[in-house]
């Protein structure tokens, strides 16, 4: 309690808190989790990696809380989640640009409406490697996970990052939930990778489902995300590959940031299938 006998802040059920630092990048990681009621299946729990924790963990982790409490009617089985924030208080803090996004020209950046530089960026490479080679292995090694039922989600440009995981380092996920992803502050670095993804992933024998998704609203953007985030997905599915399958979800009457709760809804059950 405060001098004012009120409490320092609400603590969700479940959930705990740590920071860790990155081994390669020597980055800050405040790291969030949450860990079902129930006890673990045989097989480990599933568990969902989520970024921008900053803005979204509590509302994923009501949503999990709630919706697995009655996994006959919702289809969400209980998970762990966790969630990779910063330090900062804010929920967008200028640390993921770096975070989230691969090199980019200046030139080739969306032009910001003041005409000011955005944050550095450029890290995704190592935060890809912290995420697989360190906060992975933690996680496995402080609760019982089940390996084969991974998923990643990811918002905006975290929606970006979750597209580049896929195509850089194909199946290190089951599930793959890319909600409003910038597409287009890395479009040729996706088209590169388009080129050769198919051939590298034929013998790989991973199973990944993606789930693309976009508020109604974003339809109006010059970024074209709602319409580049189908196409993505409609292009997944023409390749035939055995094991993988994507879907797009256009969202009623929802813009880019309102579409954030309903998102990690249908994130946690996308992630429940299997």
């Amino acid at each position: 309690m405060n001098q004012d006998g009120m409490s320092p802040g609400v603590i969700l059920p479940g959930t705990s808190e740590y920071k860790v630092r990155a081994e390669q990048s020597g980055r800050e990681y405040r790291i969030k989790v949450f860990v079902p009621d129930s006890a673990p299946p045989a097989s480990g729990y599933p568990v969902i990696y989520l970024l921008d924790a900053n803005a979204v963990f509590g509302t994923m982790v009501e949503a999990m809380r709630v919706q697995s409490a009655r996994s006959d009617k919702s289809g969400v089985v209980p998970a762990v989640i966790v969630g990779i924030g910063y330090a900062a208080r804010q929920p967008f803090p200028p640390e993921r640009h770096y975070d989230l996004m691969m090199p980019v020209s200046e030139a080739d950046l969306p032009r910001r409406p003041d005409g000011a530089s955005w944050p550095e960026h450029g890290g995704a490479e190592a935060f890809m490697h912290f995420i697989e080679e360190q906060l992975k292995p933690e996680v496995e090694g402080m609760y019982s996970i089940d390996r084969s039922r991974q998923s990643i989600v990811g918002h905006s440009l975290g929606g970006l990052f979750v597209l580049q995981m896929l195509l850089g380092n194909p199946g290190t996920f089951r599930h793959y939930i890319a909600g409003s992803p910038s597409i287009h502050w890395n479009s040729s670095w996706i088209a590169q990778q388009r080129e050769s993804w198919v051939s590298r992933v034929e013998n790989c024998g991973a199973e990944m489902h993606v789930l693309l998704a976009a508020g109604e609203q974003e339809g109006s953007h010059p970024s074209g995300v709602v319409e580049r985030s189908r196409e993505f997905a409609h292009w997944l599915n023409a390749t035939g590959l055995e094991g993988l399958s994507a879907e797009f979800s256009c969202f009623e009457d929802e813009g880019h940031i309102s579409v954030l709760p309903i998102l990690m809804s249908r994130a946690i059950r996308f992630a429940s299938r299997g």
